[in-house]
């Protein structure tokens, strides 16, 4: 049984009718990639609306910094704005989370959903507000990658209050990785990258006790040594309750050395509970979990069971 959270910000569930507004905080998409999730959104009774620089360029970001950080600030000082999808992830993200009005989020708290590099905003907006957020696929809707199972556990997340439960899945790359035993705590994380990248800044967040969230993709296994390495090297993992292990995407290279064996040696000795095998990433069928909130981690049953984002 999961205790009910005291230190999250969980903002109020979307409901039929709610507007969301659709941001680019990290890379460039267009609308071509994005009708097919405003589709889905509709369907579900909401209402996307594109920010107004949701198909900005410039380079590899979706449009300068003070415009994807202005659309983010709109968006949580609108009080019409029921909540924040990201289109995308790429990056970009890490440029503009010390421009987000925290006082607006704090005032009025929103659902924030995305994934990968949308992990910095997620850290930013849990260090400023303590906001619980949806780790899922963005707007940018795929789906021979993210079929009707990855939109209706979107859709559970955003629009119930149920609690969500994630199982691992044998044929996942990471299944084998593993260490006996539960845990609970705060699932916290996302993408590894972004992870390691936030260490020496305000906002990788204290971890002492927490479920780590962690998945990847086109990472090589002697890069995700090395960030794992440096989390450990800088003390970030200490104190974990445990490490919740989702999809690391196309993380092979030419050396016998593969992905599953170096998590398996950085994370087996941590002395804690490791369960791989989550369809939690950039995999095909991608699921969504909270993150903020408290989160039950079984290793026998294979599940990762985490109290809703939203209330």
């Amino acid at each position: 049984m999961i205790s009910e959270d005291t230190t999250a910000v969980r903002p109020p569930v979307l409901r039929p009718g709610d507007t969301v507004l659709l941001v680019s905080p990290s890379g460039p998409t267009s609308p071509e990639r994005v009708a097919r999730g405003m589709e889905l959104l509709l369907g579900w009774g909401l209402r996307p609306v594109p920010a107004p620089n949701a198909y900005a360029r410039h380079g590899y970001l979706a449009g300068a910094d003070d415009l994807r950080a202005a659309d983010l600030n709109a968006a949580f000082a609108d009080p019409q704005v029921r909540g924040v999808i990201c289109t995308r992830g790429g990056y970009g993200a890490q440029r503009i989370v010390d421009a987000i009005d925290m006082a607006a989020v704090r005032r009025d708290p929103k659902v924030v959903a995305g994934f990968s590099d949308i992990t910095a905003l997620q850290f930013a907006l849990w260090r400023g507000a303590r906001l619980a957020g949806v780790h899922g696929p963005g707007a940018a809707w795929r789906d021979e990658r993210t079929p009707l199972r990855s939109a209706e556990s979107l859709h559970a997340a955003l629009m119930t209050t149920e609690p969500v439960s994630i199982t691992a899945v044998p044929t996942e790359d990471t299944f084998g990785v593993r260490v006996p035993g539960r845990a609970t705590g705060t699932v916290l994380g996302g993408n590894l990258c972004m992870i390691a990248a936030s260490i020496g800044t305000p906002d990788l967040p204290d971890l002492t006790g927490a479920v780590l969230l962690i998945e990847d993709v086109q990472e090589p296994p002697y890069k995700v040594d090395r960030m794992l390495t440096q989390l450990r090297r800088a003390g970030a993992l200490d104190g974990l309750a445990g490490v919740a292990v989702g999809q690391f995407t196309n993380c092979a290279d030419g050396w016998d050395t593969t992905v599953v064996d170096v998590l398996t040696e950085r994370l087996g000795d941590l002395g804690v509970p490791v369960l791989g095998g989550l369809p939690i990433g950039h995999g095909p069928g991608q699921l969504t979990v909270p993150v903020g909130t408290q989160a039950h981690l079984d290793v026998d049953t294979g599940t990762l069971t985490a109290t809703p984002a939203v209330r």
